[in-house]
């Protein structure tokens, strides 16, 4: 049976991890860190912080690991994410068979909570399926949602209405927006929105010493947002950014 802990360490700021987090960060003895190519290095090296703040004794094994590319022009997005699982649940259970010994606690450090767009739960599924014996525990932790809301002062919902998080590819599928939260939305999908009514809390790198907020209503800030993302990831060569739509009554 391999021991594995799924940790959620926020969206950038240590001092956002729970001490849940710090206990089962202190219990772990291989830490599983993915690779995302060169232009990603920084990644790693927050999660290498976060070790080195919240664990400075060491006695643990750090394993760097190469993730295999998701084809991100496919026209069956569907079929290509379940694809891409499929890859990294063969190279997760080597990876876990190999560098786990019976005494051995594997972790996996996750951004922001493990249960909201994250991957990981549902790959090792699928390595449960190829008959890997697995003791989970996942340890939630604060999304870049709720950093976006604390940062802009503002609740998601108000009252008795509704909260909507999706996609940025599903956001033209709404017929109408009251409070929608939008992640992954790497084609501006709110550039293409003309509604005069609606107000947007755009948030980038929240929670790290980069961060960037913009609010206002959407027709009057959407060019800014679009101009901030093209020159910030120029410079850093990624972006994670989300933002909230709001319907103004």
């Amino acid at each position: 049976m391999k021991r594995v802990l799924l940790i959620g360490i926020g969206p950038g700021d240590p001092r956002q991890i729970t001490y849940e987090a710090v206990d089962a960060l202190r219990r772990a003895t291989v830490f599983f860190v993915l690779d995302k190519g060169d232009d990603k290095d920084e990644l790693v090296q927050l999660r290498r912080n976060i070790l080195a703040r919240y664990v400075p004794q060491g006695g643990y094994r750090l394993v760097q690991l190469s993730d295999p590319r998701r084809d991100g022009q496919a026209q069956d997005y569907l079929g290509a994410v379940q694809d891409w699982h499929r890859q990294r649940a063969a190279l997760y259970g080597q990876w876990l068979q190999d560098e786990l010994g019976p005494d051995d606690v594997g972790a996996f450090l996750l951004w922001g909570e493990p249960g909201l767009y994250d991957s990981t739960l549902r790959v090792l599924d699928l390595v449960r399926q190829q008959g890997m014996a697995l003791m989970l525990e996942v340890i939630p932790g604060i999304s870049s949602v709720q950093a976006l809301a604390a940062r802009h002062q503002i609740p998601l919902n108000r009252i008795g209405e509704p909260l909507t998080v999706l996609p940025g590819r599903r956001l033209a599928e709404q017929t109408r927006i009251d409070n929608v939260v939008v992640m992954l939305d790497g084609q501006c999908a709110f550039a293409g929105l003309d509604d005069p009514q609606l107000t947007i809390y755009w948030g980038a790198y929240l929670g790290t010493d980069d961060e960037v907020l913009v609010a206002g209503p959407l027709q009057e800030v959407k060019a800014q947002i679009l101009e901030l993302r093209v020159r910030l990831r120029r410079r850093k060569g990624w972006i994670m950014d989300t933002y909230l739509l709001r319907r103004e009554c």
